[in-house]
């Protein structure tokens, strides 16, 4: 299925049939302000399992992102988030960053594998932010990639669905995306490192 939705006013109604499709074990594809994601709720178990085997990766070898709504959310299923990391948090989301951060017992709890960290996102997308502050936990996802490379397969939605319609229930059209990844940065030790530069630029 394919629901448009419009970035300066995305319709309730669409929204509430994406929302309705998570909540039911659906593996959704939406727009973030980098790459678009393939997503499901943390909690669905099936659907990480899914995400991993579209991936053609073991649930083992993953290294999937929690996409947040909040900061809040965010230190539901992290720990030892110091007062540095909370003021470089605040600064740069929502953005095009993902946060490596020490993961609490919920995470390995949730997808079955141990997980010491966990990469975590607020992207600055309203579409998003429509569907995730509907939710009460986290999504977990990727961002889609194409082995040919060809860009117009990761930011054209219509291409997308083609090619991922009999892989997932839905692909959100929110418009062209961008091709270009979100930076990296470690935040699990006292120095923040960027790890892979992306879009987003650090504010320190």
């Amino acid at each position: 299925m394919l629901v448009k939705l419009y970035d300066n006013n995305p319709n309730e109604n669409e929204v509430a049939t994406v929302v309705d499709c998570l909540e039911n074990g659906g593996i959704v594809i939406i727009p973030t302000d980098t790459i678009y994601s393939m997503v499901c709720k943390l909690s669905n178990r099936r659907g990480f399992e899914t995400l991993c085997k579209i991936k053609g990766i073991t649930v083992k070898s993953s290294d999937f992102s929690i996409l947040c709504s909040s900061i809040s959310v965010i230190s539901k299923y992290t720990r030892n988030i110091t007062n540095h990391t909370f003021r470089l948090l605040r600064r740069n989301l929502p953005g095009a960053f993902t946060f490596i951060l020490e993961a609490n017992h919920d995470i390995p709890k949730l997808l079955g594998v141990r997980r010491k960290t966990i990469g975590v996102r607020i992207p600055d997308n309203s579409i998003f932010e429509a569907i995730a502050s509907r939710i009460d936990e986290p999504l977990i996802g990727t961002s889609i990639h194409d082995d040919d490379d060809i860009i117009e397969y990761t930011t054209d939605p219509s291409l997308i669905y083609e090619k991922y319609e009999d892989k997932v229930e839905m692909v959100v059209d929110g418009g062209y995306g961008n091709n270009v990844a979100s930076t990296v940065v470690d935040c699990t030790t006292d120095d923040p490192e960027i790890f892979r530069q992306g879009i987003g630029e650090l504010l320190l």
